[in-house]
């Protein structure tokens, strides 16, 4: 049997862990224990709603009518402390821990979904059509491009429910937790294209048929050799993408190639003990060098002596601009 996915396993030691059976909604809350995205989620519904209540300044009245701070929880990092927990007697923890439980359940029999906040405030969408969103979306944030396995993914209505979006697909789009918190309900931007752009390839570019000797490939970039070393082990790193320079990358890009940079610059330094240094750089427009119209990053392997004077580095592109 093969086990391509981490559901599999956490399935098996559930049903192990309960004596061979399980119910389906607790393997559903055992693999939310392991849903790594979900728990990031929640770390920010923590730290932005309700931490942020509880650790608010707050004041009291004692006999005498003078008012005095406190707050009930108390925040330090990312470590939140009951403020006075360790002068509560033990009765007195299960007193409080009595009234938190009777109100809880005070609101579960007026919501018999305490989740249907949800739906009013930020257009929640279930069932098949939140699959169809995100499969359209090949699971992925249609903004940053994050996959749906390292970030927790919601629907987002493109124009808002209060200014009249309607539920139908085409006014859906699938974007990370992050991203729809910052869109808010004033944006009505559409992402979805941004996506699709990936794929976006032109006729002719030399860097769009991805050459030979590729040392290095990511979903949405390569690394290889230069074909013109300015040392030896000069690498490139192309988006797949056609644009026509750094500048006009999308942030995922421009991730993939900060990685491909770090990958490259480990493998040069693990093969040539001599690289004592590395020039990052690209060429954006014609006027500044660059030679084919397709966006590439060059890293350059430097070694101690390979230039009389290597002070200024990339300010040598104007050679009487770079001593100074």
């Amino acid at each position: 049997m093969r086990m391509s996915h981490i559901y599999q396993p956490v399935m098996l030691m559930e049903l192990l862990n309960r004596g061979g059976s399980a119910s389906r909604r607790e393997i559903a809350a055992a693999l939310l224990d392991r849903d790594e995205s979900q728990l990031e989620y929640y770390e920010h519904v923590t730290t932005n709603m309700v931490g942020k209540v509880l650790t608010q300044k707050r004041e009291r009245a004692d006999p005498d009518g003078a008012l005095h701070p406190y707050r009930v929880v108390d925040k330090n990092n990312d470590v939140y402390t009951l403020a006075g927990f360790d002068q509560l007697a033990p009765e007195e923890i299960e007193h409080l821990m009595g009234l938190c439980k009777d109100q809880l359940d005070a609101f579960l029999m007026m919501r018999s979904d305490p989740w249907s906040h949800r739906e009013r405030s930020s257009g929640y969408i279930s069932g098949t059509k939140r699959y169809d969103v995100l499969k359209r979306a090949h699971f992925r944030c249609e903004l940053c491009g994050i996959s749906a396995d390292k970030k927790a993914l919601e629907v987002d209505h493109i124009v808002p429910r209060n200014k009249g979006g309607s539920d139908d697909l085409s006014n859906l789009q699938a974007l990370c937790y992050t991203d729809n918190a910052t869109k808010r309900d004033r944006d009505d931007t559409d992402f979805r294209d941004m996506a699709e752009s990936y794929n976006h390839r032109q006729e002719a570019c030399s860097f769009c048929d991805i050459p030979s000797g590729v040392l290095v490939e990511r979903e949405l970039a390569v690394a290889i050799a230069d074909q013109y070393p300015v040392t030896p082990l000069h690498t490139l790193i192309i988006p797949k993408r056609h644009v026509s320079d750094y500048l006009d990358l999308h942030q995922p890009e421009r991730n993939a190639v900060d990685q491909l940079l770090q990958v490259r610059k480990q493998a040069i330094e693990a093969e040539d003990a001599t690289v004592t240094g590395f020039n990052v750089g690209m060429n954006c427009g014609e006027d500044a060098g660059q030679t084919i119209a397709h966006a590439h990053i060059h890293l350059i392997p430097r070694r101690k002596g390979d230039v009389t004077n290597p002070a200024g580095g990339i300010r040598g592109c104007i050679p009487a601009k770079q001593h100074y």
